[in-house]
């Protein structure tokens, strides 16, 4: 199984990165995720994607497992208009934190777009790598204690679905670590 692949772009070669992360990238998180890849031979290229929740389906699916779908869920028809004005504030919301992300990459001298996606994080995952040829997948969250002692965090379900290298990062909070001691990195 080939571990990487080298796009050929305009005469030199690319290496992308996906990054999915949970919130918006910060200014110290940027740096460590460049500091990664400084002594690349060649340009890297980061694909920032940004989960955004589906708020008429999150709805629906408490309802569901509440177990009172018949007594609410024929009051969602009339909730539509508010459901999908959350669901703008919850997008826009997603589209600033990416821009904001591309933005700090950018701001540190690199090549980097993004995006949200509606899927489950770890097919818009798979489905980002796929479509951009991706060599390596980082993952940048807050931690998360019990999904990651179940494995059931996107770090093991990125690892199960792709053949390329997965780093899980945890969010730099510089009010309450100290600058050296930020991350939690597993290959």
């Amino acid at each position: 199984m080939e571990s990487y692949r080298l796009v050929e772009t305009g005469g030199y070669e690319m290496y992308d990165v996906v990054l999915l992360v949970e919130q918006e990238l910060s200014e110290p998180d940027a740096k460590r995720v460049v500091e990664l890849h400084n002594d690349m031979p060649e340009p890297v290229k980061y694909h920032v994607l940004v989960p955004c929740h589906n708020a008429e389906a999150g709805v629906e699916a408490s309802i569901s497992a509440l177990g009172t779908a018949d007594l609410y869920g024929p009051g969602l028809a009339t909730q539509r208009q508010d459901l999908a004005e959350a669901q703008q504030a919850i997008d826009s919301e997603a589209k600033g934190c990416s821009g904001r992300s591309v933005e700090r990459l950018r701001d540190l001298g690199q090549t980097a777009e993004g995006g949200i996606s509606h899927e489950r994080a770890i097919d818009a995952l798979v489905a980002t790598v796929q479509h951009v040829q991706g060599q390596e997948v980082i993952i940048l969250t807050r931690p998360h204690v019990v999904a990651e002692f179940f494995h059931l965090d996107w770090t093991n379900s990125a690892r199960r679905h792709l053949g390329v290298p997965v780093l899980h990062m945890l969010e730099h909070d510089s009010e309450k670590t100290p600058p050296s001691a930020g991350a939690e990195q597993r290959t």
